[in-house]
């Protein structure tokens, strides 16, 4: 437990994160790598330099600062970030490094008025919320080992298929290399793979969802492409699964991790995807599917055109033998063949309108995921429709990020 002391301390730096939060932790990530740059085989490269990793713990170290006195409120975001350590490798030892690092970001960014007290409370403050992630994560590690065909660490599968999906997606199909079982998952959920790349001088980590259903004897993964545009360079990790990974070789998979996941109830279902981000909503679809279909599905996906729109077919076939689900596709750049054969519903972006004239209403559990502009804009619609915080449910790629005003309330509403 915290002193009262402590926590007013850590109440009264709230108003300075909000300043000073990415200053803050763009500062401990320099100190971090450059102490341990073998903590370098962990994180993604990518987000860090995009600042991606920098505003998603700004965020979390706000939530801590603002819910210090009542920190079960941030344990759903306590719960996340751990599904991701877990998936990724961390451990109990990398805390002291972590927090040490922290606290000496803050004093180099805020200077004279980071003070002892200051320092001290937040020192307090760390070993706190490092003892729950310490557990919450032991917890999630024991819980992997011990089911059935569950495993700590990394496993490696051998490459069983690869399918093109599209001209910038492609599945793998994966199988163990013991060929011993492997665990089940939720549907909606990740995996890490591992990646030792010539050239690189340390591995890279990537978490891809899993795009089919649980109880097959692979785990399936779609990956896009990700090309370089407007000064964003091209994906390091996707472009060498697509051009240099074949049949018969192999990844080192996590076990399945995340809490993007189905409700159990019995409201309505809509997927709403942009992009890749249909692949978890394609597995939660296909598990629906193999169960006697109570609840009504309705599968909204956005897209340029065909070219790039992966398992159309495969979801217009699901649509077709159950009754029960629809399926709509928009188009925001349809090709001059999509609009002879008009396979598309709307030309161009989901809007509000639209999205009202094919769902009967908004009382439904919403599942959204693709690009960071497009959920931010499926956010603001549905909030606008008034659609319930509780039947949001949506997922990122990569670090947390934020689809509202305030970074706290990503912080404590993200399902």
């Amino acid at each position: 437990m915290l002193s009262e002391q402590t926590i007013r301390i850590i109440k009264s730096t709230v108003p300075v994160l909000e300043v000073h939060g990415t200053a803050i932790t763009r500062r401990f990530y320099e100190l971090l790598f450059t102490r341990h740059p073998e903590l370098l085989n962990i994180f993604n490269h990518t987000n860090q330099k995009q600042g991606r990793q920098q505003t998603a713990l700004s965020n979390a170290v706000y939530a801590a600062a603002v819910h210090i006195d009542h920190l079960a409120a941030i344990l759903p975001t306590v719960k996340q970030i751990a599904q991701k350590h877990c998936s990724l490798g961390v451990k109990a030892e990398h805390y002291p490094i972590v927090g040490q690092n922290l606290l000496e970001a803050i004093k180099d960014v805020l200077g004279e008025a980071a003070t002892d007290e200051i320092i001290s409370a937040w020192a307090e403050a760390y070993g706190v919320i490092a003892d729950v992630f310490i557990q919450t994560e032991q917890e999630m590690y024991d819980h992997a080992a011990g089911q059935a065909g569950g495993w700590q660490g990394f496993r490696r599968f051998v490459v069983e298929r690869k399918v093109e999906e599209s001209d910038v997606i492609t599945s793998f199909y994966l199988v163990p290399e013991d060929q011993q079982e492997i665990t089940g998952f939720e549907p909606g959920q990740y995996v890490s793979v591992k990646l030792t790349i010539p050239g690189q001088t340390y591995t890279h980590i990537r978490q891809y969802s899993l795009s089919d259903a649980p109880g097959r004897p692979y785990y399936r993964i779609s990956v896009k492409r990700e090309e370089a545009i407007d000064g964003k360079p091209a994906g390091t990790v996707s472009n060498y699964l697509h051009r240099d990974v074949s049949v018969g070789d192999i990844l080192e998979l996590s076990v399945p991790a995340g809490d993007f996941t189905l409700k159990k109830d019995d409201k309505p279902i809509v997927f709403i995807s942009g992009g890749v981000g249909l692949t978890p909503m394609v597995s939660m679809l296909n598990s629906i599917a193999e169960q006697e279909l109570l609840r009504s599905v309705t599968f909204v996906h956005a897209a340029r055109n065909s070219h790039v729109h992966a398992m159309k077919a495969h979801v217009a076939e699901l649509a077709s033998k159950n009754e029960q689900v629809h399926s709509y596709v928009c188009y925001s750049d349809p090709s001059e063949t999509d609009r002879e054969a008009r396979n598309y519903d709307k030309e161009g972006y989901i809007d509000l309108p639209w999205l009202k004239s094919v769902l009967s209403d908004q009382d439904a559990d919403f599942y959204f995921c693709g690009p960071i502009p497009f959920m931010k804009a499926v956010n603001r619609m549905l909030r606008e429709w008034g659609v319930k915080d509780e039947n949001l449910h949506y997922e990122f790629f990569g670090p947390a990020g934020s689809l509202v005003e305030h970074p706290i309330e990503t912080a404590t509403s993200a399902q």
